[in-house]
């Protein structure tokens, strides 16, 4: 029987995992002919179809689904193996793939984890921006940062940050012309900035608490952003009343560019965790990027 090309295989899962040539093509570095020239041709020596192509999508055939069931972890396995051998060089080496949302990720992450490649230079950190739960195993990043209190209960969960609040907020401009919501469900008379999130199926439905009695609100208003940043500037405009940690405002509440509202109905409640799976043995970059956040939690959980 003739060997099979470990690559084509490879060039297989990441583009079943994927589900796009263009992707897989851009993290292999390939050119989408060339990848597609290497998946027909492990198809025409197997004798069978393993990818279903449509003008829009890629899905694995029930023959590429059992391949990528089987063949895949054991390509995971192989890498992680390559990973560890790096513990045997004088400097660490490797890639981390993280995914994250983009508040700690410029709050927490970028300034712990600077240094490491400062002083390891053939460390590589890939980040993933996403207010969406990503499956960490099939989409192989070796670690999620997300709220303590939305974590699997199967991950190994580190603290990385202090415990959070939620903040309401709006110009003084807007609420000069607006009267102050004294309760959560004043918010629906209010034009309120929406962030989609989608987790949440949607827009995000906003999450208040008073003396041990939670209460959602679904909001309206004329804007919605699916990241942060936009959110800020908007409430700064005099656009409506934004919703997000507190810290994510920065020094506009303390110098009064924009006023907290409800601020009785926003506790305190779990920071992010950093989390990865508990079956594979953390690479050494891995294990260099534990420590670097491990400085602001001395001790791990599990979540």
């Amino acid at each position: 029987m003739a060997k099979r090309n470990l690559n084509d295989l490879q060039s297989f899962v990441i583009v079943a995992r994927e589900g796009s040539f263009t992707r897989a093509a851009a993290q292999l570095g390939l050119t989408q002919s060339a990848l597609s020239q290497s998946i027909r041709g492990l198809e025409e020596k197997l004798g069978i179809r393993l990818l279903t192509r449509t003008t829009r999508s890629v899905s694995p055939t029930d023959a590429g689904e059992r391949l990528l069931q089987t063949v895949g972890q054991h390509l995971d396995d192989i890498d992680a193996e390559l990973d560890a051998l790096t513990a045997l060089r004088e400097k660490p080496a490797g890639a981390v793939r993280i995914t994250c949302g983009d508040h700690v990720l410029r709050n927490t992450l970028m300034p712990k984890l600077l240094p490491i490649l400062r002083q390891y230079p053939d460390v590589q950190i890939e980040f993933d921006v996403s207010y969406g739960f990503r499956d960490i195993v099939a989409d192989r990043f070796d670690a999620g940062v997300r709220l303590g209190e939305s974590i699997d209960k199967d991950m190994i969960a580190m603290p990385i940050g202090p415990p959070l609040r939620m903040a309401a907020v709006a110009s003084p401009s807007y609420l000069a012309q607006h009267a102050v919501p004294k309760k959560p469900q004043d918010l629906l008379s209010h034009a309120c900035i929406n962030l989609r999130m989608p987790t949440y199926g949607g827009l995000y439905a906003w999450e208040f608490e008073r003396r041990g009695r939670p209460m959602n609100v679904h909001v309206k208003g004329p804007l919605t952003f699916n990241t942060s940043p936009p959110i800020v500037q908007a409430a700064l405009e005099g656009l409506g009343i934004a919703f997000l940690p507190q810290d994510e405002f920065g020094a506009h509440i303390d110098e009064g560019r924009l006023v907290r509202v409800l601020e009785d109905w926003c506790p305190f409640f779990p920071g992010y965790y950093l989390y990865y799976p508990s079956r594979r043995q953390p690479s050494p970059a891995f294990k260099l990027v534990l420590e670097a956040l491990r400085l602001l939690a001395p001790q791990s959980s599990t979540a």
